[in-house]
C-alpha cells in the first residue's frame, strides 16, 4: 500500500484491482500486506473522500469496502498483515481480514469509529469478536480504544509483536520471516487447511469435521502428498510443486 498523500486511507478502488490480479495466480503461496508509507499501515476510511458523498453514495462505498475485506479474507493463500504504524478503523479491519498479523511495538491500532460518530462497517463488528471474544471486542469498539503492538499481542489481536527499528519496517521483516516458514510447505495442503479452518469455525463441530473430511479428500490425489511420504521414507526434504 502506497498512498502517502492519504496515509493509505481506503478509497473507492484501493487494492481491489491488485487483489483481483493475484487471486488466480497459483505461484502466490503467501500474500503479505505492508505499507510503503513510513509510520502508517492504513489510516482507515478516506473520510475526506467520503465527506463529498451523499448518503446513498456512502452506503455504496462502505458496501464496497466490506466486499474488499471479504475478498481478502477469502483469498486462497495465507495472508499476513505487517503493521509498522497506524492501523485505525478500516486499517485494522483490513488486518483482521488477514489470516495472520504482525505488529511493531510502536504500531497503534483500534476500531475507533465510535469516536467519529460511526461504527465499524467493513467487518470489524464480526471479525474482532471472532478473534478476541465478544466481551473484549465490545469493550474495544464501544470505547474506541487504541492499542500499541505489545498490548495487541497480549490480547491475542496479533500473532507477533516486535521492537521497531530505525527504518520503521520491523513488522515487515518479521512478517517475511513468517512467510518464509510457510513457503516450503505443501501449497495445496496449506490452502485446504485454510478452507477447513475458516469454514469450520462458522459451524458446529460435527459439520466442521465433515468439512475437514472433504478438504482432506481433495488432498489425497495430489502429487505433493506422495512427495511428502517419499521424502519422509528417503529421509530428505520434500520438494512440493503445488500439484
Amino acid at each position: 500500500m502506497n498512498r502517502p498523500h492519504a496515509r493509505n486511507a481506503l478509497g473507492n478502488v484501493f487494492l481491489l484491482e491488485a487483489l483481483a490480479q493475484l487471486w488466480n495466480d497459483k505461484q502466490v503461496r503467501v500474500l503479505l500486506f505492508r505499507s510503503g508509507v513510513k509510520g502508517v499501515f492504513c489510516a482507515g476510511a478516506d473520510l475526506k473522500e467520503r465527506e463529498q458523498m451523499n448518503e446513498a453514495e456512502v452506503g455504496v462505498c462502505v458496501q464496497r469496502l466490506r466486499g474488499l475485506m471479504n475478498e481478502i479474507a477469502a483469498f486462497p493463500a495465507p495472508t499476513i498483515a505487517a503493521m509498522d504504524g497506524y492501523a485505525l478503523g478500516g486499517g485494522l479491519e483490513l488486518a483482521l481480514a488477514c489470516d495472520l498479523r504482525v505488529a511493531a511495538s510502536s504500531a497503534v491500532m483500534g476500531l475507533i469509529e465510535t469516536t467519529r460518530g460511526l461504527l465499524p462497517g467493513a467487518g470489524g463488528t464480526q471479525r474482532l469478536p471472532r478473534c478476541l471474544g465478544v466481551a473484549l471486542a465490545k469493550e474495544l469498539i464501544f470505547t474506541g480504544r487504541r492499542l500499541n503492538g505489545m498490548q495487541a499481542q497480549a490480547l491475542g489481536l496479533v500473532n507477533h509483536a516486535v521492537a521497531q527499528n530505525e527504518e520503521g519496517n520491523a513488522a515487515y521483516h518479521r512478517a517475511r520471516e513468517l512467510a518464509q516458514e510457510i513457503l516450503p510447505q505443501a501449497p495445496i495442503a496449506v490452502r485446504l487447511g485454510k478452507v477447513a479452518i475458516d469454514r469450520g469455525m462458522e459451524v458446529d463441530i460435527a459439520s466442521g469435521m465433515a468439512i475437514e473430511g472433504i478438504c482432506y479428500a481433495q488432498n489425497i490425489p495430489t502429487r505433493d502428498r506422495l512427495e511428502g511420504m517419499a521424502a519422509f521414507r528417503e529421509k530428505r526434504p520434500p520438494r512440493f510443486v503445488g500439484e
